[in-house]
């Protein structure tokens, strides 16, 4: 378990990443595996709707948010850490002020009401939260009763290299990703109904194959002067992208949707 200045650095790092021109241009708007599709999928499995009032936990610079409310016609309000991704993502929603809004929190302390909420969603962040019974116990709290919470997250089925154990990996979602069962009962410990639980390994496999490429062509940038990114180890992220990918084809690390219901009573 990791101790309180520990999480704390962890969450400070995971977030100044996540903020950065590096971590865009490795993964695009959408920052997790399977992109609008499985987002989809989610807000259908939550069974979101018109009316519906969502809390995006982790939202990045608000690309699920503002597809969510679109796609669904609900009202969504996106979380993050990050200061600079809240602020992208209000700028990004100006034309859905009605029904969208960002604000700076922690998913282990989340600044709402109980009850306040018919559905909680969280992307591929789950795993890199220090306290994630704190956070399962935080959805649980702003859930109506009878809320859904849905989320997607890597996963692992055994010990992971050396070279997925360090701090980048942990930011990158690989370091703390956990066997599927185990997020469902950090979910049921908080009083959660576990409904869904699909695999969707084959979306990771396609954003490793995705970062890899990136990763190639941000080198050649560099290497003829026409990019710079100060502070960003390559030969680093080169070697973890390896890594993951021969992880993902062994079948160590996978992908998977959640989905659970909190009791009406």
């Amino acid at each position: 378990m990791t101790s309180p200045a520990e999480s704390a650095e962890l969450k400070s790092c995971c977030a100044a990443v996540y903020q950065s021109d590096f971590a865009r241009m490795l993964l695009g708007d959408s920052f997790h595996p399977g992109g609008q599709r499985l987002t989809a999928r989610l807000g259908e499995q939550v069974g979101l709707g018109p009316g519906a009032r969502v809390l995006d936990v982790a939202s990045g610079k608000g690309e699920s948010a503002l597809f969510l409310a679109k796609q669904f016609g609900c009202q969504v309000v996106g979380v993050d850490l990050g200061p600079q991704n809240v602020e992208d993502a209000n700028s990004r929603a100006t034309h859905l002020v009605s029904s969208v809004k960002f604000v700076e929190g922690d998913a282990e302390h989340l600044d709402f009401s109980d009850a306040s909420f018919d559905a909680v969603i969280c992307e591929c962040a789950f795993c890199t939260f220090p306290d994630k019974r704190a956070a399962a116990s935080e959805f649980a709290r702003v859930l109506r009763p009878g809320g859904r919470v849905g989320m997607s997250d890597l996963t692992r089925s055994g010990p992971l290299p050396q070279d997925l154990e360090g701090l980048l990996a942990w930011i990158a979602c690989i370091a703390d990703a956990r066997p599927v069962g185990e997020y469902a009962g950090y979910l049921e410990t908080a009083g959660f109904d576990v409904t869904t639980i699909e695999a969707h390994d084959s979306a990771l496999a396609e954003m490793a194959r995705d970062i890899q490429g990136r990763l190639l062509g941000i080198e050649i940038m560099v290497g003829l002067k026409k990019l710079d990114l100060p502070g960003t180890d390559l030969e680093q992220a080169k070697r973890l992208a390896r890594a993951a990918a021969k992880a993902i084809q062994e079948g160590l690390l996978g992908y998977s949707l959640i989905v659970a219901e909190l009791p009406c009573s």
